[in-house]
């Protein structure tokens, strides 16, 4: 069993249980007790879990949101009807499968229907959705805004008239007084280049597929691992966009030949990658130049969608992205619960997966 699905296993059982030791989690799960307490550290690292003698329990808060959604289910029971919530996503494919199924297994386990829109990366649309929800009696949203945000003290959002939770955004909007559950992208970059720079990369670089709302992060996060370790960024070939174009256009091709040439003249020895599938059509381009992977240039790729089944298994940052939906759940059940608590922001820490592209 693969580490994303045993620490799914983990807290679906801590959840439903409140407390489970490591030894039942072990014979349940058919893995060792040394793998399953390292599955509990990684948990508890990321808040989601708390190590107790010989296993793992709710953290307080997760109990405050369970007794929360008691609440809530409680009250929604009193008017004779369960508690809705509307979830916006820009997609169902790719990154946001995982999120959704995160999402709808939190809203079943606390009694809430979830009803899910995809607004297909049109902001206009998304607006449309929120406002149909809204109007078709939602009592919450759970909202992937598309694109950037502009300056505002104010976003359309906000004036909804239902509790909102921003879900893999909000951290453009520092000033943004709303709840919102993001990945913390800016320490999944910074993990990827201290792993670089430990298996003794020097000239990492930044490829990039198009301005997502991601890439600013991972940008950060980039810099700041190489600063911190005393590494210069290499010149002009530090972060390269291969903006939203295909193959064959020169907007896509100029920057790729940019990047191929400084990987050929040992200018870049490793690179990080966003997203999953923009690794993969890079390891056909390689090849073609026969450039080998990891022995010339190393890699580490962003989303791990797609990373583990590429023709050259792909070491990934991992977002944990089912975490992110049902975090984003309980959150807003805790909002209506007690709307004047104070905002919330919850990070979630990826995970490195460290394979053959980059394990030398």
């Amino acid at each position: 069993m693969h580490a994303e699905d045993r620490h799914k296993a983990i807290l679906r059982q801590v959840r439903q249980r409140g407390s489970v030791r490591v030894s039942e989690l072990a014979a349940g799960l058919g893995a060792s007790t040394a793998t399953v307490r390292k599955d509990v550290q990684v948990l508890s690292e990321r808040g989601l879990v708390v190590r107790v003698h010989g296993g793992a329990a709710l953290p307080e808060n997760w109990s405050e949101t369970v007794r929360s959604e008691q609440v809530s289910d409680s009250a929604a029971a009193s008017s004779g009807r369960r508690l809705t919530f509307g979830l916006v996503v820009p997609s169902a494919n790719y990154y946001y499968p995982e999120l959704i199924k995160g999402a709808q297994e939190a809203a079943e386990a606390g009694g809430i229907r979830l009803a899910l829109r995809i607004s297909e990366y049109d902001a206009g649309q998304e607006r449309v959705q929120a406002a149909e929800l809204v109007e078709d009696g939602v009592d919450g949203l759970l909202l992937a805004p598309t694109g950037a945000e502009p300056d505002a003290s104010r976003q359309w959002y906000e004036e909804l008239g239902v509790p909102v939770v921003l879900v893999e955004r909000g951290q453009a909007r520092e000033g943004a007084s709303i709840d919102f559950v993001v990945s913390d992208h800016v320490f999944g970059a910074r993990k990827a280049v201290e792993h670089l720079l430990e298996v003794g990369r020097r000239r990492v670089g930044l490829l990039v597929r198009g301005a997502t709302p991601t890439v600013p992060w991972l940008r950060e996060g980039y810099a700041a691992g190489m600063r911190q370790a005393g590494v210069e960024l290499p010149e002009d070939i530090s972060f390269i966009d291969l903006g939203f174009e295909r193959q064959g256009n020169p907007s896509y091709d100029l920057p790729m030949d940019t990047f191929l040439e400084a990987v050929e003249s040992r200018r870049l020895d490793a690179v990080i990658v966003h997203p999953d599938t923009e690794a993969v059509v890079l390891l056909q381009r390689l090849r073609s130049r026969s450039i080998s992977v990891p022995s010339d240039l190393a890699i580490v790729s962003y989303d791990d969608e797609f990373a583990r089944i590429a023709d050259v298994a792909l070491s990934a940052v991992a977002p944990a992205k089912y975490d992110v939906g049902a975090s984003a759940v309980e959150l807003l059940a805790l909002r209506l619960a007690e709307p004047s608590r104070s905002r919330r922001r919850t990070f979630i820490l990826p995970e490195l997966h460290v394979r053959f592209s980059s394990d030398l």
